[in-house]
């Protein structure tokens, strides 16, 4: 498609849209009004292209403001950073949460993914398409996971405005989806982040203790539950004894790729290119994955704090956190933080008295499971299609804005300030000798207490479903989430440990346990995890762009019918598998097939 600057133009709604994010426009090359020294030279244009990071801010804030991206505003959108406007309608097709197409300023967004899908989300979303007609003023998305499987199902609704509202009801009647949508403002407020933690005041909790405890919102109380102890031990030891500890703690990345972040950390501050940059990737679409959410919502400032110290330790001076679109309670609590942090003199110029420079930005993602991929991520923020990148080199060399760049989840960057509070062989003592710390499991399914789990490694996978109450007739147990692999029932006694996982066949991944029980029919399962990944696939390479929906037309095709035939689909499942993991660029295509050969293999999901 050869798309070029056309006629449309942006309304005053869009113009100031643009113009609060990137301030008024200096030349009529940038869409003000033309002036006679327009004519005789192009202004602006070297400092635009400067700023093509603020293309997905952009396109959010005509997203926020209107409820979708006109051509009008598009074109005003790429005038002010001189992208082409080719580039800038790709991004803006990328991601879900955007619309180049008309629709109301009401979205609700209703999640139809693994745990929703197994408490009703189709009733549910039957239920509000029959209630809001088509003169509704709203329009219903059925949308992947919105990281709110504790209390599925889920509906998040968003009002475009100035400001713009949202309203999220979980667990998701018809009535209350509807209010939501209708009358944002009026929707009962969502329940504290503590309610995601059944575990919430156990004084033995280590990365949870905040939770529930202390006021989110209040830097006072962060510090009085000691908050900022472990940022002042930081300065004490020095960014190389900060990496020192971490690396004797054997803290490994929470994301599921287990990396040892001491090395990561020792890697990107030995690099002598600057400046260095700090990503924290608070991107978790993985379905059944909400630990990252709980504690943003929870204990923001311990998130600030943990920035700041693998700042400090990596010699970077800006950090972004790239947090999920469909999470506006963390994003405003997470900003908050960032704000009263940099008022109190622990962001800014000057950390602490220390002299040490260092700041965050939030940077939001508009629905693209892709983009937790670190790579991908990066491509995000800079302004392009959130497609991952070959490597090597790797972002410890050249990472965002081809600088060194150390990126961890907001899990394991929170693991830091127990290892410095309580010293690297204290926390290494925690689990076992491979797997260090403690880990949180993201439970949901059939259990009677779902939520978030605070576990040292080691832990058995049954100790961890007693605990969340498993519901009687287990089915099968998800591991990982959708890229993870099921479990039978009777292997529950598999210890939670990166190495233990790897042995039994299957993953621990970012820490997903979904039970199911035999209400939920399996093939229907598999499906919709088909669907997942060939909806989520960025396309780039033809293993996943292919493989993807090569899968899903199997699984389909089985669906609906067994004996020879389903067995030749089964074959062919695995050959597409097999390149999909063999030849797929990043671990979106390289894990797609997981959970659908675990359940042929180890449940008998066809028999």
């Amino acid at each position: 498609m050869d798309l070029h600057f056309g006629d449309s133009k942006p309304t005053d709604d869009e113009r100031a849209a643009v113009d609060a994010l990137l301030g008024p426009p200096e030349s009529s090359w940038e869409g003000a009004d033309r002036s006679d020294a327009d004519l005789r030279w192009a202004r602006g244009g070297r400092a635009a292209r400067d700023r093509r990071d603020l293309l997905l801010p952009g396109l959010h804030a005509i997203n926020d403001r209107v409820g979708w991206i006109s051509d009008g505003a598009l074109d005003y959108l790429c005038r002010r950073l001189t992208v082409p406007p080719a580039e800038a309608y790709g991004v803006a097709t990328f991601y879900a949460m955007f619309s180049v197409k008309p629709r109301p300023a009401t979205v609700l967004h209703v999640c139809t993914d693994l745990a929703c899908a197994a408490a009703g989300a189709s009733e549910l979303c039957a239920g509000i398409e029959s209630r809001l007609g088509p003169g509704s003023g709203v329009h219903v998305e059925r949308s992947p996971c919105l990281g709110l499987c504790e209390r599925a199902p889920a509906a998040l609704a968003i009002r475009a405005g100035d400001p713009v509202r949202t309203a999220v009801s979980a667990p998701a009647t018809v009535r209350d989806a509807v209010l939501a949508a209708s009358a944002p403002d009026s929707a009962p407020e969502e329940p504290p982040a503590a309610m995601a933690v059944p575990q919430a005041g156990d004084p033995a909790l280590t990365l949870l203790g905040r939770v529930g405890v202390v006021d989110p919102a209040s830097l006072d109380d962060y510090r009085a539950h000691g908050g900022y102890t472990a940022l002042r031990r930081a300065f004490d030891l020095g960014p190389a004894g900060v990496i020192r500890e971490v690396t004797d703690s054997g803290l490994v990345g929470r994301g599921g790729a287990a990396f040892p972040t001491g090395r990561k950390w020792q890697a990107t501050a030995s690099q002598p290119d600057h400046p260095h940059y700090l990503v924290c990737n608070a991107d978790e679409s993985e379905p059944g994955t909400f630990k990252d959410r709980v504690l943003m919502e929870g204990d923001p400032y311990a998130l600030v704090e943990a920035m700041t110290i693998a700042a400090y330790a990596t010699g970077a001076h800006r950090g972004y956190l790239y947090l999920r679109g469909e999470y506006p309670r963390a994003i405003r609590r997470v900003q908050y933080a960032i704000d009263q942090a940099r008022a109190r003199g622990l962001l800014g110029d000057d950390v602490l008295g220390q002299g040490y420079v260092f700041d965050i930005e939030i940077r939001r993602g508009a629905g693209a499971y892709i983009c937790g991929e670190e790579t991908a991520l990066f491509n995000s923020i800079e302004g392009y299609r959130g497609e991952p990148r070959s490597k090597p080199p790797f972002p410890v060399e050249k990472g965002l804005f081809g600088k060194p760049t150390v990126e961890n989840n907001v899990e394991t960057l929170v693991n830091v300030l127990p290892i410095l509070t309580m010293g690297a062989p204290a926390y290494a003592a925690i689990g076992t000798g491979r797997s260090t710390g403690p880990k949180l499991f993201c439970v949901s399914g059939s259990v009677d207490r779902p939520g978030i789990y605070e576990l040292p490694f080691g832990a058995t996978l049954g100790e961890v479903l007693e605990l969340a109450g498993v519901r009687p007739g287990l089915r099968a147990v998800l591991l990982g989430g959708a890229a993870g692999g099921f479990v039978r029932p009777d292997e529950l006694g598999i210890p939670l440990t990166f190495e233990g996982t790897r042995e039994a066949g299957t993953t621990l991944g970012s820490g997903v346990v979904m039970a199911f029980d035999g209400t939920v029919p399996l093939p229907r399962l598999l499906l919709r995890i088909a669907e997942f990944f060939r909806d989520e696939s960025c396309g780039q390479c033809v293993p996943c762009r292919v493989g993807t929906v090569r899968q899903e037309e199997a699984l389909r095709r089985i669906a609906e019918r067994t004996g020879a035939a389903a067995a030749d689909d089964i074959a062919l499942l695995r050959d597409v598998g097999r390149a999909m993991r063999d030849a797929s660029i990043c671990g979106l295509g390289q894990t797609a097939w997981n959970a659908v050969e675990s359940a042929i293999d180890r449940l008998g999901a066809y028999e």
